[in-house]
């Protein structure tokens, strides 16, 4: 939704003037699924698609919380009553960073907000995360609490592991904190350092498509917390904290040590995933963007086979893509549904759009959504 209507709303609802408006985009990973919690690497872009919120700070201790897009009255509470996974609905996102906030020792106090987001839920984007930060950055600057993007990131994702309950890694909140315009970010889930890479595809003559199959996912089903357990465990037999330490050229020989045959596939997964951004960030720095289609298309593979989180539509957009002449094309985010990227050609976006979709009417598909993921600008105040 426009600034405008976000800020008209707000007014409508709660009878004054916001004290301001901000952004939050959602994100496609580029790169590098499932890594994040294993303190690896990944490599995000932002959406032009974000979660926008009109905020207010209030001194009476109340949080009253609206969105534009979820039929419902507003949703008050208040903020020393916040109680972790006392809420399944949208409202936690937005309340779980006010209790993030304030169990950091920040003096938050109440709030109106309401809220307004373009990106699409279920997809695999990260609309939660988007709701997140953008209550993060709009409390930050009202409560003066000087907390730099990478913090406000990480209050972010307490909110969604501690107060929500999914144990997601930090990437989602960082992409929609930290990414700028024209750039993929590459994140060192360890130290938490960021890059920006320069990822200019008009400029190449390319275009990364996203194509939202519109099978909905639900991280907070098991199967992501299974995962995140298979790796841990995999982590355990190798002697190893995470899986960032185990080296690709000695994968093999960790896998031979595994008795485990669904911890071998998880651990050959996120070790050759971290590899594989080592490589894209290789071949983006030396100007060969076009190179990363292979990658990406391989570590489609690596998902649907040893990390086990593809779905028919997934698996047809990436095969239909690429049959019709993509570069590359992968799943991206969480699984189980949601979306797949396709790295091309300008040129060739109406033909190999038109393929995808005749692909999925002939499998008696939901037709898939498609549309360009323009690198975007991060978190920002819009009015």
């Amino acid at each position: 939704m426009e600034q405008v209507g976000v800020r008209e709303g707000f007014e409508e609802l709660y009878g004054a003037a916001p004290e301001g408006v901000w952004a939050a985009p959602g994100r496609v990973n580029l790169i590098g699924e499932y890594t994040d919690f294993n303190e690896g690497f990944v490599m995000p872009l932002a959406l032009p698609h974000t979660a926008v919120a009109a905020v207010s700070r209030r001194s009476d201790g109340v949080l009253r919380l609206d969105s534009a897009d979820i039929d419902g009255p507003v949703v008050e509470l208040r903020v020393d009553e916040l109680v972790p996974r006392s809420d399944t609905g949208w409202a936690a996102y937005p309340a779980g960073v006010v209790w993030a906030l304030r169990e950091a020792g920040h003096p938050v106090g109440g709030a109106d907000i309401h809220l307004a987001s373009t990106v699409p839920t279920g997809a695999g984007l990260s609309s939660s995360a988007a709701l997140e930060v953008v209550t993060a950055v709009a409390l930050d600057e009202l409560y003066g609490l000087g907390l730099t993007r990478p913090e406000l990131a990480r209050v972010a994702q307490r909110a969604e592991n501690d107060f929500v309950g999914v144990p997601c890694g930090v990437m989602d909140q960082t992409a929609s904190a930290c990414c700028t315009e024209g750039h993929a970010l590459h994140l060192d889930c360890r130290d938490l350092s960021i890059r920006q890479v320069p990822f200019d595809l008009a400029a190449q003559g390319l275009e990364l498509l996203v194509v939202d199959t519109r099978v909905k996912h639900a991280l907070g089903d098991g199967a992501y917390a299974e995962r995140r357990e298979g790796c841990e465990e995999g982590a355990r037999q190798l002697g190893v904290s995470h899986l960032r330490d185990v080296p690709f050229d000695g994968l093999d020989a960790a896998l031979a040590r595994l008795s485990d045959e669904r911890v071998r596939r998880y651990v050959r997964h996120v070790v050759s995933d971290d590899h594989r951004v080592e490589r894209v960030i290789t071949l983006l720095d030396a100007g060969d963007v076009r190179a990363i289609g292979p990658v990406l298309t391989d570590g489609h593979h690596s998902l649907r086979d040893d990390l086990r989180i593809s779905c028919p539509e997934l698996d047809l957009a990436v095969s239909a893509a690429n049959s019709a002449g993509a570069l590359g094309a992968r799943m991206t985010g969480g699984g189980f549904g949601g979306s797949a990227i396709v790295l091309l050609e300008s040129t060739d976006v109406d033909s190999v759009s038109k393929a995808i979709a005749e692909a999925f009417l002939s499998a008696g598909f939901t037709a898939p959504r498609i549309f360009p993921a323009v690198p975007s600008a991060g978190a920002r105040r819009i009015g």
